[in-house]
């Protein structure tokens, strides 16, 4: 989302004014449908002009009410661990709660130098920049010394996070092991972004992060959090969804003049059909990542016009989430959990905190 290319079948571009205000625009329909969730990812460079997205995320806070409000990447490695952890909980005190976050290394490489990074050490940062974002939003007063940045003494993070409960923070990762690690570690979720990738793929990466979940004494491999990537475009007619998304396909920025639109839809996720293909397709994934707790869907990009992805959002919103949330709900094992929210993290906090209590009480007996 965010990318700003040439309309093919107009030859009209956008200005990056009015990709921003599409942007908003497009947060402002998912509410209006009764989505759960927006996710904006964040880039540096063109064609791309999503680069602040708290900034985003806050102008879409002070205008919905429901809406939980995410992102699909934040740049755990070039971006300082103390500036994340600040601007995050700003954006929770303003949602009330409604935020939370997805960490991950981004897709261009050139990146890393722009912030004074070395892309050869993507997975150290990731891995120490997360390790400091987690104490500087759990510790009042932090004191530490690593690789990549200055030390800190007695430093504090300010605001501090809403109720004392940080946003709840999803892993995001194509083909990194050590991401599902990480994640499975601190027992935080993970996302696979499968969109580009075939199923047996995602199922070793999501099955490596369920089984180290466990490991880590979180609980079942079925308890674990996971959320999916998806990519579809619709109309009424499955022909006509071919036949009017085909030209975007084949000049998006991403992998446009690569594999043809029949390949990569037999391939992996992109459904491009009717709603009622795309609820079929969705339901299988299943099949090899198990129940899990987010879907995203991809629906802005390669060129769309406004008025054709807020007509998508509606179908996404009348004709497919009612029946996905119907039948997952349906399948879902006993015991599975519900996608975290700030108020069940709340709760959850407060009932460990009363149960360590009582421990204690007991114990003095």
């Amino acid at each position: 989302m965010g990318d700003v290319t040439t309309d093919p079948t107009t030859g009209r571009t956008p200005s990056e004014h009015e990709r921003i205000k599409a942007i908003t625009a497009i947060a402002l329909k998912t509410e209006e449908v009764g989505l759960d969730v927006f996710a904006t990812g964040e880039h540096h460079n063109p064609p791309f002009v999503p680069s602040s997205p708290t900034t985003m995320l806050g102008w879409i806070a002070a205008r919905t009410e429901n809406l939980i409000l995410s992102t699909s990447t934040t740049l755990i490695t070039t971006n300082d661990p103390v500036k994340i952890a600040e601007d995050f909980a700003m954006l929770q005190h303003l949602a009330d709660g409604r935020v939370d976050v997805m960490m991950g290394r981004g897709n261009t490489g050139p990146v890393y130098p722009w912030f004074g990074q070395d892309i050869r050490q993507g997975i150290p940062l990731a891995v120490e920049n997360y390790a400091l974002l987690h104490r500087l939003w759990r510790e009042d007063v932090v004191d530490w010394e690593g690789r990549f940045r200055t030390a800190l003494q007695g430093f504090t993070s300010t605001p501090r996070p809403l109720d004392g409960v940080p946003p709840f923070v999803w892993h995001g990762s194509i083909r990194s092991p050590e991401i599902a690690e990480q994640a499975a570690y601190y027992g935080d979720g993970f996302f696979h972004n499968n969109i580009f990738w075939p199923s047996d793929h995602t199922k070793q990466m999501v099955d490596l992060y369920r089984t180290r979940f466990a490991h880590y004494g979180h609980g079942t491999p079925e308890q674990a959090i996971v959320g999916l990537g998806g990519q579809v475009f619709m109309r009424k007619n499955s022909q006509d969804a071919v036949r009017e998304f085909r030209p975007y396909f084949d000049n998006a920025p991403v992998y446009g003049h690569g594999p043809s639109l029949e390949d990569f839809t037999e391939q992996t996720p992109l459904t491009v059909g009717s709603p009622q293909q795309v609820i079929e397709k969705t339901l299988s994934f299943r099949e090899y990542a198990g129940d899990y707790q987010r879907q995203l869907f991809l629906m802005d990009h390669a060129g769309l016009p406004l008025k054709t992805v807020l007509e998508q959002i509606d179908m996404l919103g009348e004709q497919v989430v009612p029946v996905l949330r119907e039948e997952f709900a349906k399948g879902r094992p006993a015991g599975a959990p519900d996608a975290p929210t700030h108020a069940s993290l709340v709760a959850r906090r407060d009932a460990e905190a009363a149960g360590g209590a009582g421990k204690q009480t007991e114990s003095v007996k």
